[in-house]
């Protein structure tokens, strides 16, 4: 049986990988795997199960969608439609609607012909391991054993009001700082954010200079957004303004500019947030969540203010997995996928930037000053495209490569080497304290990855 799920979803390039038909079936077994019980005892009943369906700006997200809700009222469960929305306003809305579960249709950063399919359960968090393998079990079945009812056990399709504006009160509301007086900068990478952020940080007070700001799915994380903030870079600095946030397609992850034009990364965001929060006693264990790629000098500075950090393995997944066993409230990723679990159940972008800023106003710091706060260690990542991922990850060249890579290193270094997730690629981390030996380490492994190929 072949592996549906990565560590996002299930992603593939739309209408080649990710087709209609594959659409259709995963969300028939991903609707009936989330809802067997629901969908058993609304049999007869009027009332039934119902799932939040929404997307980013992907031309192939219409498509996607039809087949998703053709999937799920396929099974006897309502699909509301959510339209363009991001990611976390499915979280958020599956939770405040009550609803029975929550699909996203999005590729996040991915190029353009990419597009994805994610859950989440009827709490707003994305699926644990063992209720994937079993969505994976109903979807890879020689026989569909699953319902399919007729006449009125059918689903149906159902408009929601105004979910972009629902969003937009929850993140305003999550803010105890006005923005009076902040001159924003927003790149909304012509994804899901086009709309949310913009309107969230004017409804704040401040002052806001947006680009890339509409739903346009031909340029959706094309040299722009999270992925490519250097015109943002530029932006912050032309108009003297006194922050700059760029998101993703998607919008669960968000990387800012300080005043000089310098960017921030989430690892600084953590710090500086996680600070504020161990400061006020407001962080619970006084520790945060962070996955193996997060810079060292993120341990560094939350040690010696008597926090700590928990290390995961790469995925948001995992760091949620951390926050829920150690009752945690802060946690994410050195890409800007932050989870705040006192606000929302997953990666949120947008709600990231409001509590950066909202911090910053409230301890009248600018960025470039709250950053001073963590050193940063030398960190080079490079990706490989490979033919086979899971083939050169197993290889013993490969594991010779690392073991090599970490003499270079010594003993204050490491090399950290995986398969991405969702894309053909081998991912190389090297960090120590000196560049030069950083630099060495992984060269010899992105170089000896190119020669397996």
């Amino acid at each position: 049986m072949g592996k549906l799920f990565g560590t996002d979803g299930v992603r593939g390039v739309a209408n080649q990988d990710l087709t209609p038909e594959v659409a259709f079936r995963v969300a028939r077994a991903g609707t009936y795997g989330l809802l067997k019980e629901q969908l058993e005892s609304a049999k007869g009943q009027q009332t039934k199960p119902r799932v939040v369906v929404g997307m980013d700006t992907r031309l192939s997200g219409p498509m996607l969608e039809a087949a998703v809700i053709a999937g799920i009222t396929s099974v006897g469960a309502d699909a509301v439609r959510l339209g363009i929305i991001p990611t976390p306003g499915v979280a958020y809305l599956t939770r405040e609607t009550h609803a029975d579960a929550g699909i996203m249709i999005s590729a996040s950063h991915n190029p353009v012909p990419d597009n994805g399919i994610k859950f989440f359960d009827c709490g707003g968090f994305k699926l644990p391991d063992d209720l994937e393998e079993e969505i994976e079990a109903f979807f890879y079945a020689e026989l569909d054993r699953m319902p399919r009812p007729t006449g009125e056990g059918v689903g149906t399709a159902i408009p929601c009001v105004n979910p972009a504006e629902q969003y937009t009160q929850f993140i305003v509301q999550s803010s105890d700082q006005y923005l009076m007086g902040q001159k924003i900068v927003l790149d909304c990478g012509f994804g899901a954010a086009y709309k949310v952020a913009p309107r969230a940080f004017r409804a704040l007070g401040a002052e806001v200079i947006e680009f890339n700001s509409i739903a346009d799915g031909r340029r959706i994380n094309v040299d722009c957004g999270s992925t490519n903030p250097e015109y943002l870079q530029e932006m912050v600095v032309k108009n003297n303004a006194h922050l700059g946030f760029a998101f993703d397609g998607d919008a669960d992850r968000v990387v800012a500019v300080d005043e000089k034009g310098n960017l921030v990364d989430g690892d600084h965001i953590m710090a500086i947030l996680a600070l504020d929060l161990l400061e006020r006693g407001k962080l619970p264990e006084k520790a945060i969540a962070a996955t193996v790629y997060s810079n060292l000098g993120l341990n560094e500075v939350l040690e010696s203010a008597g926090g700590r950090v928990i290390t995961t393995q790469a995925g948001d997944r995992y760091v949620l997995a951390a926050m829920l066993e150690h009752g945690l409230v802060l946690g994410g990723e050195q890409s800007g996928h932050i989870i705040m679990l006192d606000y929302n159940t997953t990666g949120d972008g947008i709600l990231t930037a409001v509590q950066l800023a909202s911090t910053l106003k409230r301890r009248e710091q600018t960025l470039s000053q709250a950053v001073k706060v963590m050193r940063t260690f030398p960190q080079i990542l490079e990706s490989v495209r490979v033919e086979d991922k899971e083939e050169v990850a197993a290889s013993s060249e490969l594991k010779e490569l690392i073991s090599r890579a970490q003499e270079i290193l010594g003993p204050q270094g490491r090399i950290f080497v995986r398969p991405s997730g969702t894309e053909p690629l081998i991912r190389v981390m090297g960090e120590g304290p000196f560049e030069e030996k950083v630099k060495a380490a992984v060269k010899e492994v992105v170089e000896g990855i190119k020669n397996l190929k």
